[in-house]
């Protein structure tokens, strides 16, 4: 077993871990391995060990990945801030987008998004901070935002992602990602059908499952210290 097998092992224990703390199915959490910055070869080697979603955050670096490894069946998810002009092909190359924080991104995705694709799964980011330095639509915009995106043809709304300011104290962690989960459930509430909290990175993992987090992206614990020179 290599020092990554082992990472990935470790992590899908502490999700086993803090599911079970919390009464929850460990299946219903899924793990995204954050795989920017590292070369194809390691992800080649996370997918031979069976790990199926990771997640990029820069397009050309992922442009090159995903032809590189077209003979792997991976779920290809962008977490990464959007521009207006990289939408063509994300919404070509991506299974999910995870960090949608404009109406006008949005519909690009879905205009864009080949015929011959299922619907891009999609999840609204929510600056649940209210920081302005901080990505995501405000609490007040969300709502307004996601019915109009539900009427998208060739998108699929699955839920919420977020990043909440760093803190080391658990009890923050929770409070920051239950926080996502009320506003997820207001969403709820007003008739939308959703199923997905994107939350919850390397350090803070188990207190964003305790609050309801669905998929978690992971790169440090997996990959180590990320190479800023790869990019």
């Amino acid at each position: 077993m290599t020092r990554l097998t082992q990472a990935i092992d470790n992590t899908k224990q502490r999700i086993r871990d803090a599911a079970l703390a919390c009464g929850r199915d460990a299946e219903t959490i899924g793990l995204i391995a954050v795989s920017k910055t590292r070369p194809a070869s390691d992800i080649r080697e996370a997918f031979a060990h069976g790990q199926r979603r990771f997640g990029e955050s820069y397009l050309q670096e992922a442009s090159d990945k995903i032809a590189a490894l077209t003979d792997c069946a991976i779920e290809w998810h962008f977490i990464g801030p959007l521009q207006s002009n990289k939408t063509r092909q994300i919404a070509g190359h991506f299974d999910w987008v995870h960090s949608i924080n404009r109406l006008k991104i949005a519909r690009r995705l879905s205009e864009q998004r080949p015929a011959t694709l299922p619907p891009l799964n999609i999840c609204l980011q929510v600056n649940i901070s209210g920081e302005a330095s901080k990505s995501g639509l405000t609490l007040e915009a969300l709502l307004p935002t996601a019915l109009a995106v539900v009427e998208l043809p060739r998108l699929r709304l699955r839920g919420l992602m977020a990043i909440p300011s760093p803190s080391k104290d658990s009890r923050q962690q929770f409070r920051d990602f239950s926080a996502v989960a009320a506003a997820q459930q207001h969403l709820l509430d007003h008739g939308l059908e959703l199923d997905t909290l994107s939350m919850g990175m390397s350090a803070d993992l188990e207190a964003a499952i305790r609050a309801g987090a669905t998929l978690i992206r992971v790169g440090t614990a997996i990959f180590g210290e990320r190479d800023y020179k790869q990019d």
